[in-house]
């Protein structure tokens, strides 16, 4: 049975999560741009484009098997889905935030009757009734910061990331109601019925994120100095170790770095003796 798996079809969760997708093996071609839905090739699975808001209802209801979107989006959604890959990207936090000149420097500063805009209706209002604060919740789809300039509302909720478009649109957050980022996330009947599928994909797409924090270096080092070099790169399970043809004294190491640490492995192994020092990307490690 085909695998049907939801992705974000815009915003800042889209490329990243294509570009996951697509180092992980599976084949969307190259006009996914323009489709609402993609069969990849030579697989038993169907990508699907939509709002990243309308994921977490798809996958509860068992429209899609798994899906790509944000820990907000599931939290405001309400539904009964399973979390099972943190992608560690998209990361943000759903705020508070009100004008700088309103005086309020805590949710306790709020009055009753504020009007807040959001398009995390949910989540705000939870939060509000949470905290015992009788507020008016108003609906937007987006620009939420804009609304109490316009007068629409008295404050917002709304994602904040590095903090600049609050400040751009003078408001200032005051409580943070909840960390995200994206996340992999699955219905229980598709995890019953199909999780061998979905343990397949989210290894592939753990095994690209892996990748993506490493080098795998390689040189030809001297013998002599090769148990130092084992303390000093100690690898995912020590370096590889070959003989060289025609170099008694020389043998060559192959070892996988994090990607920080490539300038200083380079430059020890160098003092050490190393030759024919090489850096290479790596695509999946599989750990």
């Amino acid at each position: 049975m085909t695998l049907r798996m939801a992705v974000p079809n815009k915003g800042r969760l889209n490329e990243r999560a294509v570009e996951l997708l697509v180092k992980s093996g599976l084949d969307i071609g190259e006009d996914w741009g323009r489709k609402l839905y993609i069969k990849v090739r030579n697989k038993d699975i169907e990508v699907i484009f939509v709002r990243a808001q309308d994921i977490p209802v798809f996958v509860n209801s068992g429209a899609v098997d798994i899906g790509i979107t944000g820990q907000d989006q599931v939290a405001n959604a309400c539904v009964d889905v399973k979390e099972i890959l943190p992608l560690g990207f998209g990361r943000c936090r759903l705020s508070v935030a009100v004008p700088e000149a309103s005086g309020v420097k805590c949710i306790d500063d709020i009055p009753d009757g504020s009007r807040i805009a959001t398009s995390f209706v949910n989540v705000a209002r939870n939060f509000f009734a949470s905290a015992g604060k009788k507020v008016d919740i108003v609906e937007v789809t987006g620009a939420a910061e804009i609304m109490p300039y316009m007068g629409v509302s008295d404050f917002i909720v709304d994602l904040v990331s590095s903090g600049s478009t609050l400040k751009t649109n003078r408001l200032v957050e005051i409580h943070a109601i909840l960390e995200s980022e994206a996340v992999v996330i699955a219905n229980q009947a598709s995890l019953d019925r199909c999780g061998q599928d979905i343990t397949g994909i989210t290894n592939a797409i753990t095994s690209v994120i892996n990748a993506e924090t490493k080098k795998y270096l390689m040189a030809d080092v001297p013998r002599a100095n090769l148990k130092e070099i084992e303390k000093v790169f100690p690898g995912l399970a020590g370096p590889t170790v070959m003989e060289l043809a025609g170099s008694p004294d020389m043998v060559a190491i192959h070892v996988v770095v994090d990607s920080n640490e490539v300038y200083d492995a380079v430059n020890t192994l160098k003092e050490l003796g190393g030759t024919g020092i090489l850096t290479l990307p790596i695509e999946r490690l599989v750990q």
